[in-house]
């Protein structure tokens, strides 16, 4: 499929993207547009895939989705626009306590800039588009893949740039050959357990491993509540193959996982896995939620305050599109149950360096 040209390199997704796409020999060269203040760990990540891959190759541009032309210069974009086939856009600002107007410039204006790259493209075959599950903010119920429906309110700014990201990219569908993922919470490899810092799910384990060394270990998360997860080896399996199908051009894709389980058994298993003991009694969430907003107690736990409103959500994504693009293949979800000893088995391992902690403010 030609030279594929990246946003959100080298950020963890886009890595494991980028790493499928050699495997599959789909493309040996790679374009992918890097902020500055990325560019030594991009440059280093370069290294280390193009070390797997005989004869592929990833060129690093200096630039900045939320300025014009991406922030890349003239002869660069006389050298490039020609050749890209195909773009992956998942530069964003992935944090639940994001500012609107951080949120704002990056997810909402730098889409904005994107897609405008991405119209310029004449050899265009696909426009890859990663939004959010949580593009469904409040909504209850089921949620279907080809709704883009207005929640009547959103938890926090992440949701709601999101949303609005999604918006844009929606409305150029019927321009351009676009697939727009919509992946939930995504964990580390289920293979290796490897992951790029501890969010997500892994403020469960942080949690845990505050709790495992007192009296009892409080139980966290509802009952009622599917907490849909996935591992990112899985969404990057089933992304390249979907940008592979022409039928998937014009769809919009849920990458949410096939088995759901809900928040209070996956944090019981967790809480076995890592202590060998059980939860001792329901900690109600608004009191978490309200503990955790105090600065102190966030930076002792690490977790974030955000992080709850997932542990009580109400909504279930429907997966009927993905489900029928991706039958014909060998691709399959894993079970994040099973997945659970070898991403504890990491987090254990690595639990001692702060660079996977996610800062607190």
């Amino acid at each position: 499929m030609g030279i594929h040209f990246f946003t959100g390199f080298p950020g963890f997704v886009a890595t494991e993207i980028m790493q499928q796409l050699f495997k599959e020999g789909l493309t040996k060269q790679i374009y992918a547009v890097v902020l500055p203040s990325d560019l030594a760990k991009a440059k280093s990540k370069r290294t280390f895939i193009e070390g797997q891959f005989e004869g592929c190759e990833i060129i690093l541009f200096e630039g900045d989705i939320t300025l014009p032309n991406l922030g890349l210069a003239d002869e660069e974009l006389a050298v490039i626009i020609p050749k890209i086939n195909v773009v992956w856009h998942l530069a964003a600002i992935y944090d639940f306590a994001v500012s609107r107007e951080e949120g704002w410039k990056v997810n909402v204006h730098g889409t904005a800039n994107v897609n405008e790259f991405a119209s310029c493209l004449k050899n265009l075959e696909r426009y890859m588009y990663f939004s959010s599950a949580c593009i469904a903010g409040k909504r209850k119920g089921t949620i279907l893949e080809m709704e883009l429906i207005r929640p009547t309110a959103f938890h926090n700014y992440y949701e709601e740039t999101k949303f609005e990201a999604e918006l844009l990219v929606d409305d150029l569908k019927l321009e351009l050959p676009i697939t727009i993922i919509r992946p939930s919470i995504i964990y580390g490899h289920s293979k290796t357990g490897v992951t790029q810092k501890f969010d997500g799910i892994y403020y469960l384990l942080n949690a845990v491993e505050y709790f495992k060394g007192k009296l009892v270990i409080p139980q966290l998360g509802s009952k009622h509540t599917l907490l849909q997860m996935v591992a990112v080896d899985y969404v990057a399996e089933a992304s390249v193959r979907l940008c592979q199908l022409p039928e998937a051009a014009g769809e919009t894709l849920h990458i949410t996982g096939s088995q759901s389980y809900t928040a209070a058994q996956i944090y019981q298993e967790i809480v076995k896995e890592m202590t060998g003991k059980k939860t001792f009694c329901s900690f109600p969430l608004g009191i978490a939620k309200a503990i955790l907003e105090q600065s102190t107690i966030r930076k002792l736990i690490h977790v974030k305050s955000q992080t709850v409103d997932y542990l009580d959500y109400e909504g279930k994504f429907d997966t009927k599109d993905f489900d029928k693009l991706i039958a014909s293949s060998e691709i399959a979800c894993c079970d994040v149950m099973q997945t659970l000893p070898v991403l504890i088995k990491f987090y254990e391992e690595n639990k001692h360096l702060q660079s996977y902690y996610v800062k607190m403010d």
